[in-house]
C-alpha cells in the first residue's frame, strides 16, 4: 500500500520475514529528490511489550523531512510472547531488507542510521552492536531517545521510585523481554554491561528533565565517550519520556546530528 502524506512523503508499508515471524515495516521518503537517501531505521517505544508502526508516523516523517532520509519504521516482535533475542533479530533482518532494497529507493546503504524511542533505543543501539559484530558495513550514526539501557537496574538510583515509568512496571517489562539473568546482561539488550563498546558508530542520546532513567543515558555515552565513539547528550526540558519521540526541539536537534554524520543528507 502506498500513500502521499500530507507533507508529501511518499509512505508505504510492508510485510517481511522476521526472526521468528513476519514483521510490518513503514516507510517514510521524499517523493522527489535529486540525491541518493539516506537511510533511517527507526523502533518505537512501548517497554518491549506494546506499541506500534502507529506510533511512529510523527517522529518518522520529521526525521525524513529534514535529514533527507528513507526511514523504515520496524514492526518488531513483542514480549512476552516473543522475548529476546527476537525484537533486534528482527530488527538485523529488517536492516538486510533495507540494504538488498536500497538501489530500487534511490537510497545509499553506505549511510544508514538506527534510531528509537525507550525500549525502541535499546533495540537500536543492538542493531548498531550486532551490525558491528557481523560485519553489516554502513551504519554511521545512532539516535537514542530516553533510552532504556540497564536491564538489571542498577543506576537508576534511590528516588527511582517517583520516576516514570514505574518501577514495578520497567521491571515487569524487561522481565518480559529477558526472562533469564544471562540475558538481562547480554551486550545486544543490556549494552551498559557491554565492554566492547568501540566501534559503534557516531551517537546522539536524548533525555528528558525530571526522568530518573537519565542517569543510565548519561552513564551510557560517557562510556561510549572513553571507547572512542564520538557521542552527544544532551537532556531536554518541556516534554516527558512518553512525549520526547514528538517534542519538535529534540527531534530537530537529532535530524541536525543525522545531516551532519550521513554524508548527501
Amino acid at each position: 500500500m502506498s500513500t502521499v502524506s500530507l507533507s508529501g512523503l511518499l509512505v508505504e508499508e510492508a510485510r517481511i520475514a522476521g526472526y521468528s515471524q513476519p514483521i510490518d515495516v513503514r516507510s517514510f521518503r521524499p517523493s522527489t529528490h535529486k540525491h541518493p537517501l539516506s537511510i533511517v531505521l527507526y523502533f518505537h517505544g512501548g517497554l518491549f511489550t506494546a506499541g506500534s508502526l502507529d506510533d511512529t508516523n510523527a517522529v518518522c516523517e520529521m526525521l525524513a523531512l529534514q535529514a533527507r532520509a528513507w526511514v523504515l519504521s520496524v514492526g518488531y516482535s513483542l514480549a512476552p510472547a516473543f522475548p529476546f533475542p527476537n525484537a533486534v533479530e528482527d530488527a538485523h533482518r529488517a536492516l538486510q531488507w533495507v540494504r538488498a532494497e536500497a538501489r530500487a529507493m534511490r537510497a545509499d546503504k553506505r549511510q544508514m542510521a538506527v534510531a528509537g524511542h525507550d525500549a525502541g533505543a535499546n533495540i537500536a543501539t543492538g542493531l548498531a552492536a550486532i551490525a558491528r559484530d557481523r560485519g553489516d558495513a554502513g551504519i554511521r550514526a545512532q539516535v537514542l531517545l530516553a533510552p532504556l539501557l540497564d536491564p538489571s537496574m542498577t543506576r537508576i538510583g534511590r528516588d527511582a521510585m517517583h520516576a516514570a515509568p514505574a518501577i514495578d512496571t520497567l521491571a515487569a517489562s524487561y522481565r518480559a523481554y529477558l526472562p533469564t539473568l544471562s540475558q538481562r546482561v547480554h551486550p545486544y539488550a543490556a549494552p551498559l554491561e557491554s565492554c566492547r563498546l568501540a566501534h559503534l558508530p557516531a551517537t546522539f542520546i536524548a533525555t528528558v528533565e525530571h526522568d530518573r532513567l537519565h542517569i543510565e543515558a548519561e552513564h551510557y555515552a560517557a562510556s561510549l565517550i572513553a571507547a572512542g565513539v564520538p557521542t552527544e547528550c544532551a537532556r531536554f526540558a518541556g516534554t516527558t519520556r512518553a512525549g520526547i519521540a514528538t517534542h519538535a526541539p529534540t527531534l530537530l536537534a537529532a535530524s541536525g546530528f543525522l545531516q551532519r554524520q550521513l554524508a548527501g543528507s
